[in-house]
């Protein structure tokens, strides 16, 4: 069967000859002459991909990507303009679209391009199956939360887990960086390949440069055999760099060279290794004022800011930390054996007070003291740290409202809350709400029953 392109442009001769030239390669082609028609078409019925001119004189290629994906985030979406400009691009990969052509066409780049994104899309998961993917590749740490910051990157990261474009991940402190790389690439077509992470602060440049690239035996003190660096560990799957902004400017060059050349050499050796990775670098801090310092590349800054993914601090995700602590909480009373059924309402109304400069790895370590210190059936203000205990209320913006209501609840009535509100907002649909709750069907199922929830 052939694969169905939409073409949109709003001049008809441009439309036409893309027509018969893509019909000549074998596709199966629909026409649409303004954003407005394409999207409306998109809704109608499923294509393999989307070529859009950018300028139209109704909807733009631009607005019309963002309803297009916004319907469907898998949808491969090619955008094409006679304005080359690099702030279009930028925002147009950002917004979900897999490529960028300029004008006048290289027929032989569309072709290639065309057939790379089918394939890619026909191979990745479906849609309605990603999230869980997502939250099954975290393991016992769980993408958790329901509010609209999180839901706002989980969709960043459906759409772009299935390209290969390099994500440069940022975020303060804590707020799971790490969690959303291994996300990213057990969504992406290389997730039955290996995920290696390398911290760039842990090493000093000469030792991280040999983890890197690897070394040759004899090539300093103390290599008395060849190794293998972890680029090469990561052949063929993702390569995670954690805190690349601690990356000293010499090995900075020889990253940028890895990246743009797909080639590396050992420490001591002539002899270039090529290596298919995907790179994701994660980073607390501000890379451009690193660069207009000079202590980060400007061309390595680009190079790796493909894609930008912000993960939002806890602060901006009030409506998420009751279901964060009830899940640590459970964690940590199975781990050190203790029966806990809850926090205290003083002691959850403390949590959603407290602004959380540490983030989610704060709130980890708040409820695993207070778990190791408890010793009745729930948490109270006692066991937390005496500033979380004692924190003054914050500005309340709507979710943290929302998130202040369930401060009376003991958890488990939280959680049930929570599936409750969901169930009923999907119209009974499980595997929707258990996208949007952040778990696995199966445990939605298993919570479902817990709660005497399950309809028969």
């Amino acid at each position: 069967m052939s694969s169905a392109i939409l073409v949109v442009d709003d001049d008809d001769a441009h439309r036409s000859m893309l027509k018969t030239m893509l019909r000549s390669w074998g596709f199966a082609v629909e026409e649409a002459a303004d954003g407005d028609e394409a999207v409306a078409l998109v809704r109608e019925r499923a294509f393999d991909a989307v070529l859009t001119d950018v300028r139209m004189a109704r909807m733009d290629g631009i607005h019309a990507l963002k309803a297009m994906l916004e319907y469907n985030p898998a949808l491969p979406v090619v955008l094409m303009t006679a304005f080359s400009s690099v702030e279009t691009a930028v925002d147009a990969l950002r917004l979900g679209a897999y490529d960028y052509l300029v004008k006048p066409l290289d027929f032989d780049l569309l072709r290639e391009t065309l057939e790379q994104c089918i394939e890619r899309s026909r191979h990745s998961v479906e849609n309605r199956e990603l999230r869980r993917q997502l939250t099954e590749a975290a393991g016992s740490q769980e993408i958790i939360g329901r509010s609209d910051a999180l839901k706002r990157m989980l969709g960043f990261i459906e759409t772009v887990a299935p390209t290969e474009a390099t994500v440069l991940v940022t975020g303060e402190s804590g707020t799971g960086k790490e969690l959303v790389a291994r996300a990213l690439h057990a969504a992406s077509a290389r997730a039955d390949k290996p995920l290696v992470t390398v911290n760039c602060a842990a090493l000093a440049e000469t030792l991280l440069e040999s983890e890197l690239f690897g070394h040759e035996k004899g090539a300093f003190t103390g290599a008395d055999r060849r190794r293998e660096g972890r680029f090469v560990q990561a052949n063929g799957g993702t390569l995670f760099l954690d805190e690349i902004g601690e990356m000293p400017l010499q090995l900075q060059a020889k990253l940028l060279r890895a990246l743009q050349q797909g080639e590396i050499q050992r420490v001591g050796s002539d002899t270039p290794i090529t290596v298919d990775v995907r790179v994701i670098a994660a980073t607390n801090r501000d890379l451009r004022q690193e660069v207009q310092a000079k202590r980060f590349r400007e061309d390595l800054y680009f190079r790796l800011n493909v894609i930008s993914l912000e993960v939002p601090p806890l602060r901006r995700r009030g409506e998420d930390i009751p279901l964060l602590a009830a899940y640590f909480l459970q964690r940590f009373a199975e781990r050190n054996r203790k029966s806990i059924k809850g926090f205290s309402p003083q002691a959850l109304d403390s949590l959603l007070r407290y602004p959380w400069p540490g983030n989610v790895r704060e709130l980890e370590n708040a409820v695993e003291r207070a778990v190791i210190l408890c010793n009745g059936d729930l948490v109270t203000g006692a066991e937390l740290p005496d500033d979380i205990a004692h924190a003054a209320p914050p500005e309340e913006g709507p979710a943290q409202q929302e998130a202040l209501s369930l401060a009376g609840m003991a958890l488990e009535l939280v959680e049930r809350r929570a599936i409750e509100d969901t169930m009923r907002q999907t119209g009974d649909n499980k595997s929707e709400a258990a996208r949007r709750l952040g778990i696995t069907r199966a445990t939605l199922h298993n919570k479902l029953r817990k709660y005497g929830l399950e309809q028969e």
